[in-house]
């Protein structure tokens, strides 16, 4: 597999709160990781909710002798939220700090994968696919009916998540599976990214951009800029 990373501070925020961590070794059992986590909070409390958390969930994995991918995942992200919460209980600096996390591993043809909040999971095969659920206000007024899809991505209430580390004691984590085939993509990438750029243009830019799947990955961050760059910008691009 190649694997590309990066994270941008876009056009109109002061401070990165995006945070990645890319492995394409082992860490701990899992043969790879590949992460994306978006920070919310006040002064640093983003940036370090989101750097803290990944921190926390790697040394976890590293130390996890469960042979399962999933139950690594579970248990590696339930330390990290309590680890949060316990920090925000010891330092008000960090009151009310939080994060979204997205996931995954690769393991032989299949790629395990988890998340919590708004940060995505995308897969492109024929076409490109969302894997993830968004845990958002917005999203439950789609399941709901209440909102189209297209009504969805331009509501003054889009950047409401529902689930956040850091946020309760049980966090309620989600979980998919999917099977991969050579020159399939893997797109991580944090709402800096999804909210500046509609699925039809990233699947485009993936597709259509010549070179290396770094060359593809930097286009990526390159058109949420163009657009605004509203947010920060966190990618991972995996091809397979």
């Amino acid at each position: 597999m190649k694997v590309f990373s990066a994270t941008d501070v876009g056009q109109k925020r002061k401070m990165n709160q995006d945070y990645v961590f890319v492995s394409d070794s082992p860490v701990g059992n899992l043969p790879n990781l590949f992460l994306v986590a978006d920070g919310m909070g006040g002064h640093n409390a983003g940036d370090f909710a989101s750097s803290h958390s990944v921190q926390t969930l790697v040394k976890e994995i590293s130390h996890d002798e469960n042979a399962h991918a999933i139950k690594i995942i579970r248990h590696a992200i339930e330390k990290a939220n309590s680890e949060l919460l316990a920090c925000a209980r010891e330092n008000e600096a960090y009151y009310g700090c939080g994060t979204t996390m997205v996931l995954c591993t690769i393991v032989g043809k299949y790629a395990y994968i988890a998340n919590v909040g708004d940060s995505r999971l995308y897969l492109m095969q024929d076409r490109l696919r969302q894997v993830t659920k968004d845990h958002s206000l917005v999203q439950e007024m789609v399941q709901r009916g209440e909102l189209s899809a297209s009504q969805a991505r331009f509501h003054p209430d889009k950047n409401i998540i529902t689930r956040a580390l850091g946020a309760e004691e049980m966090i309620d984590i989600d979980f998919f599976d999917v099977e991969l085939s050579a020159g399939n993509y893997i797109l991580l990438c944090s709402d800096g990214l999804s909210n500046m750029v509609d699925d039809g243009r990233i699947e485009e830019i993936v597709r259509e951009t010549k070179g290396s799947v770094e060359a593809k990955g930097r286009a990526l961050v390159n058109e949420a800029n163009a657009n605004g760059g509203k947010d920060n910008i966190a990618v991972v691009l995996i091809e397979i």
